[in-house]
């Protein structure tokens, strides 16, 4: 490492913050610039430790202290090379992924781990800066055709490592715009769609084709790709909101967070939403303790509202870990997003009773307390607590409980085999039908963007075998270690 004892000097720092009353009137992202001094001293922390556990924290395998130690040394293709050697978007991932790296970085387990997320952010803005990340069209084509349903992180990663063996690849996306996810669904706060479009024109440039406006199954029959490709990987998502089947669900004023979230994305990028859902000056419930359930604070305080409260059916995380969460496994511990920072009441082990309202419309919700348990064959389970049954008023209640399967209209479309779950089930990533594949949260169920990534890459690798008999995509891209070697 270029810092033997930065660890030791530098204390860990991320880019400040807009102030949270300010940033609530734009949706632009919320942090500041940072100095690339600055940037260069969060690299230096890390520790070249013996066995760099932040590898296994990443579900890409990320050679984190590679390229700690490039941006360390101002070496700045360097880093980029090392990175995208394992990761194909760290423009995405710098930006809106948990970090389980640092929750895996051995500097963590008596201090603050290295910023590892915000170095990999830097890594890719300042290639995009200084052109190292450009078009790259492969130098020969093999004459195979790939279709992969679904733009989202999964479907680009799989149509890029593809494009890069040098098949033919058309991504079929169903919504009007390219991203999957990463358009509609997470906020431009969190990450602006310029981002996204700037890697989609880059693809474009290298020879894929992305035809948007395109269900499968409806638009195009499935036919038309089992004539017309040689593989293709479903990369669908988990689309499928899980439901809250208790009494008033049809009032309005109920509506799945997706709903809610997307239609902001769309009138963001300039679209007429019409029949909007609104949080303006309402008493706003969100449902669910997560990620989307904290884009729907940030977006409720963008519309204005009047409160805004969060409820969990879960008890409230310890600020530290326990013998069952130990380093270097994912920390079960409280977290504070910075839409909670913006504003929001939090509340957990609550069980949402019934939804109240008058001539159809949503004006209040029953609410009770409820005790966890575990029973004696290890399962946990909840009662009721006595005499803490109450109703709050609210005019929006926003469910954000999670997603259980991709739509099962595709896959019966598709014909394809199904888990227990409703997700494609696969051997590796082949399903039940040879010429047919997936990846992501269709194949393994409501996950993260790393792990999409991780995915459609893997899954890349599996259709590149059965079209070409082995796939160059399995070697390692090492033409880094050329450069290290030559500094």
């Amino acid at each position: 490492m270029g810092q033997k004892d930065g660890f030791l000097q530098y204390n860990r720092e991320l880019p400040s913050s807009r102030d949270p009353q300010k940033r609530i009137s734009d949706y632009r992202e919320i942090y500041e610039e940072f100095p690339e001094s600055k940037t260069k001293q969060q690299a230096a922390r890390c520790m070249d430790c013996g066995i760099p556990f932040c590898h296994s924290g990443c579900p890409l395998g990320n050679i984190i202290p590679e390229f700690n130690d490039a941006v360390y040394r101002e070496q700045w293709e360097e880093a980029v090379q090392i990175l995208t050697s394992t990761n194909n978007f760290p423009e995405f991932t710098g930006r809106i992924c948990p970090a389980p790296c640092e929750a895996s970085c051995v500097l963590g387990i008596n201090k603050p781990p290295v910023a590892i997320e915000h170095i990999e952010k830097s890594i890719a803005e300042k290639a995009y800066e200084l052109g190292y990340i450009k078009p790259q069209p492969p130098k020969e084509r093999t004459g195979k055709k790939v279709a992969v349903i679904g733009s989202g992180p999964a479907g680009l990663a799989t149509a890029a490592q593809l494009n890069k063996a040098g098949h033919l690849v058309t991504v079929f996306e169903r919504a009007d715009r390219v991203g999957g996810l990463l358009r509609y669904g997470i906020p431009d706060f969190k990450l602006e769609k310029w981002v996204v479009q700037r890697r989609v024109d880059i693809m474009e440039q290298e020879g894929i084709i992305f035809k948007t406006n395109s269900n499968i199954g409806t638009d195009i029959p499935v036919s038309e790709l089992n004539d017309n490709f040689d593989a293709v990987v479903v990369c669908a998502g988990s689309t499928q909101p899980r439901d809250l089947p208790i009494p008033g669900r049809d009032l309005q004023g109920v509506y799945f967070a997706m709903d809610f979230l997307t239609q902001q994305n769309k009138e963001v990028a300039g679209d007429t939403v019409a029949d909007k859902i609104t949080a303006k000056d309402k008493n706003v419930l969100v449902i669910g303790g997560g990620d989307t359930g904290s884009d729907c604070i940030g977006t409720s305080n963008r519309h204005g509202a009047q409160s805004v409260t969060q409820i969990e059916l879960l008890t409230k995380p310890l600020t530290h870990r326990t013998e069952k969460d130990p380093w270097p496994l994912w920390p079960m511990t409280l977290r504070t997003s910075s839409s909670h920072e913006e504003g929001a009441d939090r509340e957990w082990a609550i069980l949402t009773k019934e939804f109240i309202g008058t001539d159809g419309k949503l004006e209040k919700v029953k609410l009770v307390d409820i005790e966890w348990t575990t029973a004696e064959d290890g399962r946990p389970s909840f009662k009721e607590i006595e005499n803490t049954e109450r109703t709050i008023p609210c005019d929006l209640a926003l469910l954000a409980i999670g997603f259980v399967a991709p739509e099962n209209k595709l896959l019966k479309e598709l014909d394809i085999e199904t888990d227990p779950r409703g997700n494609a089930l696969t051997r590796g990533y082949q399903t039940s039908k040879e010429h047919i594949f997936a990846a992501g949260d269709a194949r393994r169920g409501q996950s993260l963007v790393v792990w999409a990534i991780s995915e459609g890459r893997e899954a890349a690798i599996a259709v590149d075998r059965y079209l070409m008999g082995a796939s160059q995509l399995e070697a390692k891209d090492d033409s880094f270690l050329n450069i290290a070697v030559e500094k």
